[in-house]
């Protein structure tokens, strides 16, 4: 046994650089990045994503089970691409050994951070590749093995249903008989020791789980190397279409146990020759026979050795048809098997152009969304532009050229409670002038009062303004001015006037935007704003005017 077991090694030391399938776990498939891998992440052996990167002292990066396989089935490893690079280099850095190899940490850390995606056909997930095994260990879209041992890949979300309704190795018990049965032998089993009654029972269960029996259902065109799949000619087009992974496991374990008939079929022909001419009891009472059939037929031994040889050459005959016939099953499905790659490559290929689409449309979309805010932005500026020019307009209408302006107050009931809360004391008329080019003034109202005034009367003063003809006026303002609360009833205005303090700044030329107020703090109590007798406030509505006496 030590012999035997010796012999293992050096059969390796020939082998080339590529594993057999599933022999190890490699590098990561390019087509689940977002975007086409840069060079500097790819192994050197297995050109996929670098899992787990190893550098060697010449610089190139290789998988750390790309690693571990090429040490252990090649004696003189050199780096393949130095080897490609130049085929005639070699010196200590291009033969490779394990303790030449170095972890690669922060190609390592690029790596975890590539965006890439689910590659099962239909799952949505997206995120880095540090999260890609952990997902592939539990994605719903993946394809399993049943795990009963039928023979069939199932999606993992669908493996409950295929065990319930389609699995051929799910045994069910039988409460009455104690028979084991398939869930579909289950459906159409009847006891036989139950009644018409129970199988009128069955019956009805069977139409209930089959309302669809009439409607004739396609197979798929795999369904020969074992898809039970069943449908209606858009179903079973649409699963041909998105199955091809599926479909490709079926015709890989066909081809597998094709393979193996053929060379227990070749082993079998080449020791049956052999075993026709073994001696033993079997054997020795045919050439007694034999002997007899010769005697009786004049004793010639001739005619033993053709019946031998007429066996011989009809067995060989009927093993070579089935090799031949083994051969050509195996020859066209390995041409659908190669057929379907290129389908799967070509499909791959297409969702990365799409994949690619889309990411730049999104780019788009955000562009286009950055420019529609600042347009919206823009918008939002124009209206409050718009707004101050209706109201500088609104102003320019209401204007006063003649030392006289009736000023309309809305709303007074919510201004009062403003002016009561301290939210908006006061409030001014607009500017209005004593003459066409005379002083440019307004009024200042404070509906709950200032000064002596607050919380008991209206205050109402006058506020001369800076004006654009100031400067061909005579200072200080010397008119008289005289305030009047309308009432709407027409029957009792209140009325209160003053003259100017020449010596108070409020009358100077201004120097700023607007004076100091000046004018009547106890001009209105509050008290009589609700008059019953007189209507000062209407409809919620108070009229005020002012008058500038020029003549005086």
């Amino acid at each position: 046994m030590a012999s035997g077991s010796a012999v293992s090694d050096p059969s390796l030391n020939g082998v080339s650089s590529t594993p057999g399938e599933n022999e190890y776990p490699s590098g990561f498939p390019q087509s689940i990045c977002d975007e086409v891998p840069k060079e500097k992440y790819l192994c050197s052996n297995c050109n996929n994503v670098l899992n787990k990167a190893r550098q060697t002292v010449c610089g190139h990066r290789y998988c750390l089970a790309c690693v571990n396989w090429l040490v252990r089935n090649n004696k003189d490893l050199v780096c393949t691409k130095c080897k490609e690079e130049d085929p005639s280099f070699e010196n200590d850095t291009s033969v490779l050994t394990l303790d030449q190899f170095f972890n690669d940490a922060a190609i390592n850390k690029e790596i975890l951070d590539l965006k890439v995606h689910c590659a099962n056909q239909g799952c949505p997930w997206r995120s880095t590749l540090k999260n890609f095994e952990d997902h592939q260990s539990q994605c719903e879209y993946a394809l399993i093995p049943c795990n009963i041992g039928c023979g069939l890949m199932v999606q993992r979300k669908s493996l409950a249903t295929h065990l319930e309704r389609g699995c051929p190795n799910n045994k069910t018990t039988c409460p009455s008989c104690s028979g084991v049965l398939t869930p579909r032998e289950l459906q159409k089993h009847v006891c036989p020791s139950s009644g018409d009654k129970k199988t009128t029972k069955t019956d009805k269960r069977q139409k209930n789980n089959h309302p669809s029996s009439s409607k004739k259902k396609e197979p798929c065109i795999f369904s020969d190397v074992g898809c039970p799949f069943k449908g209606n000619a858009d179903k079973v087009k649409e699963h041909e279409s998105c199955s091809h992974v599926g479909h490709l496991q079926l015709l890989l374990d066909v081809t597998r146990a094709l393979q193996r008939t053929l060379n227990s079929s070749a082993e079998r022909s080449h020791h049956e020759s052999p075993d026709l001419l073994q001696p033993g009891q079997c054997g020795a009472s045919h050439i007694s026979q034999s002997e007899g059939e010769i005697e009786s037929d004049g004793g010639d031994p001739g005619v033993s050795d053709k019946a031998l040889s007429l066996h011989d050459d009809q067995a060989e005959l009927a093993v070579g048809q089935q090799l031949d016939a083994l051969q050509q099953r195996v020859q066209v499905l390995e041409n659908i098997i190669s057929a379907l790659n290129r389908e799967v490559e070509k499909t791959q290929i297409s969702v990365v152009a799409l994949e690619r689409d889309n990411y730049n449309s999104q780019h788009l979309i955000q562009h286009l969304e950055t420019k529609v805010a600042e347009q919206q932005q823009r918008l939002v500026r124009k209206d409050i532009q718009i707004s101050s020019l209706q109201q500088c307009i609104s102003a320019q209408q209401d204007i006063s050229y003649d030392g006289t302006f009736l000023w309309r107050l809305c709303d007074v009931s919510q201004s009062l409670r403003e002016a009561a809360s301290g939210e908006k004391i006061s409030q001014y008329s607009p500017a209005f002038y004593t003459a066409r080019y005379g002083f440019k003034v307004r009024m200042r109202l404070y509906l709950n009062g200032d000064g002596v005034g607050k919380g008991t009367h209206i205050s109402l003063f006058f506020v001369i303004m800076k004006g654009e003809y100031d400067a061909i006026l005579s200072w200080p303002f010397r008119h008289k001015v005289t305030f009047f609360l309308i009432d709407q009833n027409q029957r009792e205005h209140v009325i209160d006037a003053f003259r100017p303090d020449l010596s108070s700044a409020s009358f100077h030329r201004p120097v700023s935007e607007m004076n100091v107020a000046s004018g009547c703090p106890l001009f209105f109590p509050l008290g009589k704003m609700r008059s019953t007798k007189h209507a000062y406030c209407k409809d919620d509505t108070i009229y005020i005017k002012c008058v500038v006496d020029t003549s005086s």
